[in-house]
């Protein structure tokens, strides 16, 4: 069993959703046209936010610049997004076994990532097991959230 856990902000409780998960800090055009183009295959979307402890481990102790509860609720006001959770748990459980266990009670239909993302293997392995489909999207040029930053320490 996980060390997972979804805590719901805006509850989704029927199978066959897209399911996308990341820590969407400070959300930006870049992840509006991702989850919009997630949206648009016809499913509903379903979005899981990474907690503030399992963000810092991964991004440093400066990450993330907005709590998880407001990057839920930010989530919660685009129109295509049909449910949001903040994914909590140690910051080591972040290997597939531990997300198909988060997701599986979810019964998605479709996992989605950027193309790039370093765990898309992971990504499409889980989605079979789940038996899923594995969504590879278009990633935004020049669109993240790192580029922010870095532009705005510069001033």
């Amino acid at each position: 069993m996980s060390s997972l856990e979804a805590v719901w902000v805006q509850p989704y409780d029927k199978p066959g959703a897209a399911v996308v998960t990341g820590v969407f800090d400070i959300l930006h055009v870049g992840h509006v046209r991702y989850l919009g183009a997630v949206a648009a295959r016809g499913l509903p979307l379903v979005v899981g936010v990474e907690d503030d402890p399992r963000v810092r481990a991964w991004k440093g102790p400066t990450r993330p610049f907005n709590p998880a509860v407001e990057r839920a609720e930010v989530l919660s006001a685009l129109r295509f997004v049909t449910g949001v959770f903040v994914v909590t748990g140690p910051p080591e459980a972040h290997g597939p076994e531990d997300y198909i266990d988060l997701l599986a009670p979810m019964r998605p239909a479709a996992l989605a990532h950027t193309a790039g993302d370093p765990h898309a293997g992971a990504r499409a392995a889980a989605a079979a097991i789940l038996g899923a489909e594995c969504w590879e999207m278009a990633a935004i040029p020049g669109r993240s959230t790192t580029r922010i930053v870095n532009a705005a320490g510069k001033g």
